[in-house]
């Protein structure tokens, strides 16, 4: 558990981690100011807005990477024949060909092979930054950070106090080693105190019992806060349903369970809405190496995310309900918008848009597609594609050398050269001394032409 809690930490001062914790923690704290501005005060409402405010700046890389998915139906089938090509094939050279290949396909499509993969791993960054800010909201949240700061400053008085509070903090359900975490600082304090459960802050009364009656105060301006239709979203699922068990309390049974069920449901319906329309004929290709760990993905994440649902504080639930419905939602209207581009359309026009980035870097488009082209339309057959090339490129060098020639200027060496080669070749009448010297018209011409 302390080695979970120094791996979070140390991951969330990650240098790009921490600048997107800040960025979203920013956008939630401006959302919690104006929804009290007008009277609510709730932190599972903040965490919705939030969600949905995110995911829609996500929206234009998620239809990106639809598209891609889309286009990897037509794709997959051309590179695994080149893959079939170089299958018994294991020498750099025959490596390097099937690279080539393969990057030809997807030249003449338009695509990047890391087309598919930076909008995920772009999405994967921002997720990262993300959970910071749901699971330690007054770091970032200044009113809410603020309704613990008068049991914050009472326990800094206390002599003894940072001792227990590093106690108590390191052991589960706060996970703060005092290692990794500051407990002199007030902030930190506040974020220990936000994590605290009832057996905690009993634990808290117990050894500090001067401030019982502050920490009381506390907890019920916090409970006002956390409290999301009825489901106390500071809290753990799982210490809720065994105080419901042990209450015999039907109805707190069904809160307990409630977000992590609905975490699982919802994270299966958008896991099945992605893979249905733009990936939906690779998932039926059984020659596809990623039809069967996404069915996998699809069954494996629901149950992931109900584990979790109950392991973790409510308001990461709640956070993980309101991010798939969206998706879902999300993903209909992708679906649909996709469902009226075809496959050409989608091709022609990432080949306009790979067209004016080879013009910006002054390669000729036309050609690359035609090699492109020409590449995997013959890549089952036998052809040596690389001689021809080869032949090719000797050709037009010696075509460029005779241009050269032909417009040599007189007296040079690359003239005398021409003059040698039609002497050789029977083309005597053409030795005309003006070329050699251009003194025609001199005595020393005439007697050389007598």
């Amino acid at each position: 558990m302390e080695t979970y809690g120094l791996l979070a930490a140390g991951i969330y001062d990650w240098p790009i981690i921490k600048q997107i914790s800040w960025l979203l923690g920013q956008v939630m704290n401006g959302i919690y100011n104006m929804m009290s501005a007008i009277g609510i005060q709730n932190i599972g409402i903040c965490i919705i807005i939030f969600t949905v405010i995110v995911y829609t700046i996500l929206l234009p890389l998620t239809i990106k990477q639809q598209k891609f998915s889309k286009l990897t139906a037509v794709i997959q089938p051309e590179v695994q024949k080149i893959q079939k090509k170089y299958a018994n094939k294991r020498d750099q050279v025959s490596l390097q060909k099937q690279q080539e290949e393969v990057n030809m396909v997807y030249e003449k499509y338009g695509v990047k092979m890391s087309s598919g993969c930076l909008p995920s791993l772009f999405q994967i960054l921002i997720l990262f930054g993300l959970y910071p800010v749901v699971q330690n909201i007054p770091r970032y949240v200044t009113q809410v950070r603020e309704v613990y700061m008068p049991l914050v400053n009472e326990l800094q008085s206390i002599s003894g106090s940072q001792e227990i509070l590093e106690k108590i903090g390191e052991a589960s359900p706060v996970l703060m080693s005092p290692s990794a975490y500051d407990y002199s600082n007030a902030n930190v304090i506040a974020e220990v105190l936000y994590k605290f459960q009832n057996s905690t802050w009993n634990t808290l009364t117990e050894q500090i019992p001067q401030v019982k009656e502050l920490a009381q105060t506390t907890i019920n301006q916090v409970g006002e806060l956390n409290n999301f239709l009825g489901i106390d979203i500071g809290a753990h699922p799982w210490n809720l349903l065994t105080d419901a068990f042990a209450a015999a309390s039907i109805g707190g049974i069904i809160l307990a369970i409630l977000i992590p069920v609905l975490a699982g449901l919802t994270q299966f319906i958008s896991v099945k809405l992605s893979q249905m329309g733009a990936s939906g004929a690779a998932l039926n290709d059984k020659d596809n190496p990623m039809a069967s760990s996404m069915k996998t993905m699809t069954y494996t994440m629901p149950l992931i995310s109900v584990f979790f649902g109950f392991t973790l504080p409510a308001g990461l639930g709640l956070y993980w309900i309101a991010s798939a419905a969206v998706r879902s939602v999300q993903q209909l209207a992708v679906n649909k918008y996709l469902r009226t581009k075809s496959v050409e359309a989608l091709i022609e026009e990432n080949q306009k848009k790979a067209q004016k980035k080879r013009e910006k870097k002054g390669t000729p488009a036309k050609e690359i597609n035609k090699m492109a082209t020409t590449s995997t339309r013959n890549v089952g057959n036998t052809t040596k594609t690389g001689k021809d090339k080869t032949d090719a490129a000797k050709e037009e060098k010696i075509r460029k050398a005779q241009e050269l020639a032909q417009n040599a200027r007189p007296g040079s060496l690359t003239s005398k050269a021409n003059l040698v080669s039609r002497y050789n070749s029977g083309q005597k009448t053409e030795l005309p001394v003006q070329e050699e010297s251009g003194e025609d018209n001199s005595e020393k011409g005439k007697k050389k032409k007598k």
